[in-house]
């Protein structure tokens, strides 16, 4: 049998990046979860805020590190892999991975120390600084991966020079057209990712009875931060969404399904895709309302699938069934924090047992939006390696085999499920022994009762002591 090394290396490399991606999608939030609970004891001196940043400092420590273990392989596939793509667009893309890693990397490995250990050698807003600076290193990371993942998406700036792509304008290369659409869609997703991970541990906190004021406190500041961030969320995709119509259409096509292009399109609700005989099967559609969604107009032009080459189309099911599935989960965050909000102002949150349940099991909401949104964003482009630019079928390495690439693949396998299982089960023995009062730090002042924070939580100083 032979294998393919092209399909090989691009499963490998979603493998990868699969993984990753679940770390960052939590540490980037959790981050500045920390850098606010840091903030508020420096401010308020309440017990409570310093009880949760050790606590949950702890879990980002081992998710952090598991990043570094999952993300430090990625940059060599680029060249063991794909070394055509390096060669072709290495001026362009080379320079960006390196801002990465000199500006966050080291900005957070810098402070995470102090963060880590320096609790009883700082003062409580030198802590809080460190922490602050820790969550700019996580956002200065994602700044830039997303800049270069953008420009291959959007590709500007450049000039090509004797088939490789050199800079021409390093402002149009960071900030290309989809930069901050993708970014303000990406950090929002990461932020709502992490509250529902706070939100679930408070919920089982709140459940078990220990640690009652620290679970009461996660369970208010996540619900309070979902009910903007939601919703926000959802605007955010809606202006990626308008920006995808623009300049990538063909994957506009393959997230709606749409075949036949033109005015007044309408909205696929769920149907399966037949890519060779290019239409839906027992589809369920909506008339007109594609247009609406996609161009805010009844009457909207849009572009369809039959519109581009037959090898200039994604694998259309993928695309359509991972956004599909983003939504979904979309829509069922939203109704899990309008159920949480309705509880909490009929002051019935910590009592309703069943609902405490169901947000243990919505931890995973956020990770699984992340892993949709993704495949939709990274399979949409395909057959582009750089979109309309280079394919990606020209972009593997020449002397690579399906040998060669099948064994490193099962590699990866092997010791990605060891450091993954063992990492969790690190992090939930941590979960489990709660967030215990700590004997760190200098001696804790009570909070002020008119605490602006203690107010937005919806606990009194005298419950979260």
């Amino acid at each position: 049998m032979q294998l393919d090394p092209e399909f090989l290396s691009r499963l490998q490399f979603a493998w990868v990046v699969g993984w990753h991606i679940l770390l960052p999608a939590f540490t980037v939030g959790l981050a500045s979860y920390i850098a606010f609970l840091e903030g508020a004891y420096a401010l308020t001196k309440r017990q409570v805020f310093l009880n949760l940043s050790q606590f949950w400092l702890r879990i980002f420590a081992i998710s952090f590190g598991m990043g570094v273990v999952t993300g430090i392989v990625m940059p060599f596939q680029f060249g063991t892999n794909w070394s055509r793509f390096s060669d072709a667009a290495g001026n362009v893309i080379s320079p960006l991975l390196a801002y990465e890693g000199l500006t966050a990397f080291f900005l957070e490995a810098t402070f995470l120390g102090v963060l880590l250990f320096g609790r009883k050698l700082v003062p409580p807003p030198i802590h809080f600084l460190a922490a602050v600076l820790v969550a700019v290193g996580t956002l200065s990371s994602t700044f830039w991966i997303l800049a270069t993942n953008s420009w291959m998406q959007t590709p500007v700036g450049y000039e090509v020079i004797d088939g490789r792509y050199f800079p021409k304008d390093w402002f149009e290369i960071i900030f290309s057209p989809s930069f901050p659409y993708r970014l303000a869609h990406t950090v929002s997703a990461f932020y709502v990712t992490t509250a529902f991970v706070v939100l679930g541990v408070g919920a089982y906190t709140v459940r078990r009875g220990q640690s009652l004021a620290e679970g009461r406190m996660m369970l208010r500041l996540a619900l309070w931060f979902l009910m903007i961030f939601v919703p926000l969320q959802i605007l955010l995709g809606d202006a990626h969404g308008l920006n995808t119509l623009e300049y990538q259409p063909a994957k506009l096509a393959a997230i709606e399904g749409l075949w036949d292009g033109g005015k007044g399109v309408p909205a696929s609700i769920i149907g399966w895709p037949d890519q060779s005989a290019e239409r839906n099967l027992d589809e369920i559609e909506i008339p007109k309302l594609g247009s609406l969604y996609l161009t805010h107009s009844w009457d909207g032009a849009v572009k369809g699938l039959k519109d581009f080459p037959p090898d200039q189309r994604p694998p259309v099911a993928i695309v359509y069934f991972a956004f599909r599935i983003m939504v979904g989960v979309g829509l069922l965050m939203l109704g899990m924090v309008a159920l949480g909000l309705f509880l909490l102002a009929r002051r019935e949150l910590d009592r309703t047992q069943w609902y405490l349940r169901l947000c243990e099991f919505t931890i995973c909401l956020g990770f699984i939006a992340v892993i949709a949104g993704w495949t939709t964003t990274e399979v949409g482009r395909q057959p582009w390696t750089i979109y309309g630019l280079m394919r990606t079928a020209d972009s593997v390495s020449p002397s690579l085999t399906g040998d060669n690439v099948l064994l490193s693949l099962l590699l990866y396998v092997a010791v990605y499920l060891v450091i993954f299982p063992v990492g969790v089960s690190v992090m939930l023995r941590i979960v489990r022994s709660g967030p215990a009062a700590s004997d760190e730090g200098p001696p804790i002042q009570s909070g002020h009762p008119k605490s602006p924070i203690a107010a937005l939580a919806g606990t009194t100083p005298e419950g979260a002591r």
